[in-house]
């Protein structure tokens, strides 16, 4: 997961069309932005695709393919990095589907806040991938699980065994956002 990394509009020819691990790092204003301290050799999320890494991480979190589109209420990478841009970015919390407010801790974003947060990504992240061999053994997974321990990046919630009070907390205030919403009468 340190190897070869591309600027994120860069990707899209890299990137193969298979399962495999992702890794996101960020430049050093990246890193201040998020309110993290710099160290910009360790990735900021690890993830897993299950099917195939172009349209998890390039289609799904980075719209970096002409014509996809990135939604944040589809993808926890982008709550992540949006409860920690909330300020900087001027980004509001909604339930993801209007017509259907519910599960508010998968919130999307107010008009605008996913192309400025898919802006700022575009700018400011590299993406790394190790394509899972075929027929592998163990599980994509539990490689991811192992992964995450040896790195313990920052902006991943789930299996991560460092403490991230402070996303958590931020991830926990759009939440109560989202919640709170109401249609414009």
């Amino acid at each position: 997961m340190s190897g070869s990394r591309w600027a994120i509009v860069d990707a899209g020819t890299n990137v193969p069309s298979k399962p495999g691990l992702y890794a996101i790092y960020g430049d050093e204003q990246a890193w201040a932005d998020l309110g993290l301290p710099v160290e910009a050799d360790r990735p900021l999320y690890i993830g897993k695709a299950e099917d195939s890494l172009v349209s998890r991480d390039l289609n799904g979190h980075f719209a970096a393919i002409p014509g996809s589109v990135a939604r944040t209420g589809s993808s926890t990478v982008r709550r992540s990095f949006a409860a920690l841009l909330r300020e900087q970015l001027r980004l509001r919390a909604v339930p993801r589907n209007r017509s259907k407010p519910e599960r508010f801790a998968n919130y999307g974003l107010a008009d605008g806040g996913d192309d400025r947060l898919t802006e700022w990504m575009h700018q400011r992240l590299m993406l790394a991938v190790w394509p899972a061999p075929s027929g592998m053994s163990p599980t994509l997974d539990a490689v991811e699980t192992a992964v995450i321990h040896h790195f313990v990046p920052p902006m991943n919630l789930a299996k991560n065994p460092g403490k991230l009070v402070t996303l958590s907390r931020a991830r926990a205030s759009m939440t109560a956002e989202a919640a709170s919403w109401a249609p414009a009468t």
